[in-house]
C-alpha cells in the first residue's frame, strides 16, 4: 500500500516591496496577487496545508480572506530587501514541524506570478514525483537573441563574446536555446532540503512553460503587461 503524501504550499509575501509599492495587495483585474496565488492553488486540489509567510499584518489579513493560513508571522530578518528565499522556506517548514505536522512534499507559490494556472502546480508535481528529481522548476525560453552565445560583453572598450565559444555563432537561429526560472512554480521534495541545504538538489527537473503563460511582477511595465494578458486568458 502506497504511504500518502503531505503536501505543502508556501506563499511568501512579504511587505515593504519598493519596485512597486504594496504590489501584494494592489488589485489585478479584481483580485490581489495573494488573492489571485490562493485561488489557483486551491483548484490545484493537491494540498493538504497552504499557508503565508509574511510580516505584514494587512498582508496577512488578505491571505486569511482568501483561505491561507497564517500559522506564524515571519520574523523582520527574513522580510528585508535582501534577505533570500532559502532561510524563508526553512523558517515555514520548521514553524510547522515544531507544531506537530510534517510535509513530504513543498511547493513554493510566488504570487508575482499571476498567470500562473492550476495544472502548472499538478504538472510539477506529477514531474517531482515520476522523474525521481530532487525538485522541479519552471523555466520559459530566453528570445534567441538573448541566448548567451549570442550576448556580447565590453572588455576594454573592445566588443567581444561573453562566451569564448559565442566566437563560432554568426547567425541568431544557430544559438543555443537558454532559460530562465520564471516563479511561476517551484516544487521539492522536504527531504531534499534536509540532504542538500538547498531546494534544487543534485537532480533539478527543467518544467518548461510557454513564454505566453508566465510574467513576473516588479515594475509597473510588469503589471500592464499582466493586466492584458489575463484580459487575454479570460478571452480565450
Amino acid at each position: 500500500m502506497t504511504q500518502k503524501l503531505d503536501f505543502l504550499g508556501i506563499v511568501p509575501a512579504r511587505g515593504g516591496s519598493k519596485g512597486l509599492p504594496d504590489k501584494n495587495l494592489k488589485l489585478l483585474a479584481g483580485h490581489s496577487l495573494i488573492a489571485h496565488t490562493a485561488d489557483t492553488a486551491r483548484q490545484a486540489e493537491i494540498f493538504d496545508r497552504l499557508i503565508l509567510s509574511t510580516d505584514s499584518n494587512d498582508i496577512a489579513t488578505e491571505g486569511r480572506r482568501s483561505g491561507l493560513e497564517v500559522p506564524f508571522m515571519r520574523p523582520p530578518h527574513l522580510a528585508t530587501d535582501d534577505a533570500p528565499m532559502f532561510p524563508v522556506i526553512c523558517h515555514a517548514i520548521e514553524a510547522l514541524e515544531s507544531a506537530g505536522w510534517n510535509p513530504d512534499i513543498v511547493v513554493l507559490l510566488q504570487p508575482t506570478s499571476p498567470l500562473r494556472q492550476p495544472g502548472h502546480i499538478r504538472t510539477a508535481v506529477d514531474l517531482l514525483q515520476t522523474t525521481e528529481a530532487d525538485a522541479v522548476v519552471s523555466v520559459v525560453e530566453v528570445p534567441r537573441h538573448l541566448s548567451p552565445d549570442y550576448l556580447m560583453r565590453v572588455e576594454n572598450n573592445n566588443l567581444v563574446p561573453f562566451l569564448h565559444e559565442g566566437e563560432k555563432v554568426i547567425r541568431r537561429q544557430d544559438t543555443r536555446p537558454a532559460y530562465v526560472r520564471d516563479g511561476t512554480v517551484y516544487a521539492f521534495w522536504r527531504k531534499t532540503i534536509q540532504r542538500y541545504s538547498s531546494i534544487y538538489g543534485a537532480h533539478c527537473h527543467a518544467y518548461v512553460i510557454p513564454a505566453s503563460a508566465s510574467v513576473t511582477i516588479d515594475t509597473e511595465s510588469d503589471w500592464a503587461q499582466a493586466e492584458r494578458m489575463l484580459q487575454l486568458q479570460s478571452r480565450a
